[in-house]
């Protein structure tokens, strides 16, 4: 009886093709024991249920751990191991062959989708960022779900409820995402006319604030928190290095791989916006943390990417992962939270009152245009009153 309570049931055939991929993800041994304990558990459940793994989704996984509770289980398995026993079969393919019926918003959305990444040539952050917006709009807008009933009067709409919840800033970035879905409906034929023309403007000022760098002394008090004996401290160390030594952005560094890192030449491939590449020399000193990280934390894996997360799975770290890192190191030094952009300003202004030019500042920071570092321009107080006009009416 015990040894027919112990098998997996409906997910028998997936525990050994799991423990590997559990294993190959950087799970511990331990830790892979307890989640082919839960898949097990979930297996059996879908035996009584009449489930087969085909049938499995988020919804179902919550109705396995309510009816864990319902029976007086005391450990329910997490939904964190479940999520990854998702994951797993979504990689095999298990998940979704029962077609469920798309929507039209969803149809056109993948269109649009498709349309972003193989004619537009956007990352694939900027894609979901834009396609996100679609749905929004589309599900909002489309009356019949048509979209050649679509007018300006709905695009002007919906830009007009969005600016009631969200900053100047956010719904400057919806007008050129909708903007991109307006062109998209367009050049496909499915609206008569170039609504995109029918965004209206965002009011609102460039470069009207002043770069916000942190005081002298509080980049190296950020960089001594970091405790260079324990495995993350080494880590945090060498993201910290890159972005405050060389100014390099959170996407910058998340993207950064083994193959960037030319070790005999001294310098590093910076993978940046739309694809472009640009050079930068390692200084010894973000080479030594580098080297430190790579031969002491990082494990072996196939992946290219130069940081890897903590915590299995193995995987590359995001972007936002690079503030979270500056966030805990003010923690430690007892700073007030600063996220990793304000230590590339923090460079450039530094560079400023050492004598940098401005072109040798957008050089440094990979600028495409020299007006986006022309606003640092702002930060060299001494140098602006010697030019500044007296103001009309002033005692001269």
């Amino acid at each position: 009886m015990t040894g027919r309570r112990r098998k997996p049931g409906g997910m028998e055939p997936f525990i050994e093709g799991y423990r590997a991929w559990l294993a190959g993800r950087g799970y511990t041994p331990g830790t892979v024991v307890n989640m082919l304990a839960m898949a097990g558990s979930l297996g059996r459940w879908m035996d009584a249920r009449g489930f087969a793994p085909a049938d499995l989704d988020r919804a179902a996984i919550a109705e396995f751990r309510d009816a864990l509770r319902a029976a007086g289980r005391r450990c329910v398995p997490g939904a964190h191991g479940l999520d990854r026993l998702l994951e797993y079969l979504e990689d095999l393919g298990v998940l979704g062959r029962r077609s469920s019926p798309a929507t039209p918003v969803e149809v056109l959305a993948e269109r649009y989708r498709r349309w972003l990444a193989t004619d537009r040539g956007l990352a694939e952050a900027t894609v979901v960022r834009y396609v996100k917006l679609a749905r929004l709009f589309l599900g909002q807008r489309l009356t019949g779900l048509r979209a050649d009933t679509l007018s300006g009067a709905d695009v002007a709409a919906f830009l007009l409820a969005e600016s009631e919840r969200l900053s100047i800033g956010s719904v400057k970035g919806r007008v050129g995402e909708l903007r991109s879905l307006l062109r998209f409906l367009y050049l496909q034929d499915l609206t008569a006319q170039p609504l995109a023309a029918a965004v209206p403007p965002v009011a609102g000022w460039r470069d009207t604030g002043v770069p916000k760098a942190l005081p002298a002394g509080d980049v190296q008090r950020l960089l001594d928190s970091c405790d260079r004996a324990d495995l993350l401290g080494i880590r945090d160390y060498a993201i910290l290095m890159l972005v405050a030594r060389l100014g390099l952005r959170s996407a910058e560094v998340a993207r950064l791989e083994l193959g960037d890192i030319d070790w005999r030449a001294g310098q590093i491939t910076l993978r940046g916006k739309a694809g472009r590449q640009d050079g930068m020399p390692l200084p010894c000193d973000v080479g030594e943390a580098l080297a430190a990280y790579l031969s002491q934390v990082r494990p072996a894996t196939a992946l290219r990417q130069v940081f890897l997360a903590a915590k299995a799975p193995v995987r590359a770290i995001p972007p936002g992962l690079v503030s979270d890192v500056t966030h805990r190191a003010c923690d430690r030094a007892g700073l007030p939270r600063a996220g990793a952009h304000r230590l590339r300003h923090t460079l450039a202004t530094q560079m400023l009152r050492r004598g940098a030019s401005i072109v040798e500042v957008s050089q440094v920071l990979r600028h495409r245009d020299l007006a986006t570092t022309a606003i640092y321009a702002k930060v060299d107080f001494t140098v602006l009153r010697t030019v500044a006009q007296p103001w009309p009416g002033a005692a001269r």
